[in-house]
């Protein structure tokens, strides 16, 4: 049994993670499999990044190298080849250039909450999502996040970060306009408020009533943007 589940881990590829579910005889020797893995372990074959999560080292010149953000992640973006989740927060925030800071934290949305956990170096935290979560959405929800996360946003002014959505939101096509608009109902007064004042900026014939009527007229969002940046913000009781 070592030597099928060693032929097995040979034609993984370096830095892949596997379980003992990835063995066709765990079904026949659950125990075995789990066994010979975490053998492989202290014998420094194999690394553990997590319970019952393994993978091959890849060792180089100056180091060995652990296995990228998407591998050490992916059982809790994907499950049964279906979507659960999406990296967004600071991860979002450096891929769509609102900022250069590396995030040292992973949030990822998900449609339930979960505890915060630590895998390997990464410490993982989660927020809930309550739209569906599917490829086509996962964009636009990322964009969203960025709104609902503004003053958050690390290594930047508000006004820099507003002009850099600004860019984003004006290259949305007008489906993605249309169901931008949809799938922020769901999201928090500040980022709708935001979202208005963003469409309406880009385009002031843009229908935001839907947005708008969403809005406790009393409440103020404190997101010191420049009114030259974001003139249509007084109307969203955005300061």
């Amino acid at each position: 049994m070592v030597d099928i589940i060693k032929n097995t881990i040979d034609k993984f590829p370096l830095g892949f993670i596997f379980t003992a579910n990835d063995f066709s005889i765990t079904v026949e020797n659950p125990k075995g499999v789990s066994k010979i893995l975490n053998d492989f372990v202290a014998e420094g074959y194999l690394r553990k990044l997590s319970k019952g999560r393994f993978y091959k080292p890849q060792i180089r010149e100056f180091g060995e190298l652990l296995p990228n953000t998407y591998q050490t992640l992916k059982d809790l973006l994907v499950k049964d080849d279906k979507l659960i989740g999406y990296m967004t927060g600071y991860s979002a925030f450096n891929d769509l250039m609102l900022t250069t800071q590396v995030p040292s934290v992973f949030q990822i949305a998900t449609r339930r909450g979960k505890k915060a956990l630590v895998r390997g170096i990464y410490h993982i935290r989660f927020i809930q999502q309550e739209n569906t979560i599917t490829k086509e959405n996962i964009p636009l929800l990322r964009l969203l996040d960025c709104l609902r996360f503004f003053k958050i946003i690390p290594d930047t002014t508000p006004d820099k970060a507003c002009q850099r959505l600004l860019y984003l939101l004006k290259e949305l096509d007008e489906q993605q306009i249309i169901k931008i608009k949809k799938l922020a109902i769901k999201y928090t007064p500040q980022a709708i408020a935001l979202l208005g004042a963003i469409l309406e900026t880009i385009n002031p014939e843009e229908n935001t009533d839907a947005l708008f009527k969403k809005l406790n007229p009393m409440t103020t969002y404190k997101l010191y943007i420049s009114q030259n940046i974001l003139p249509t913000q007084k109307k969203w009781n955005i300061r």
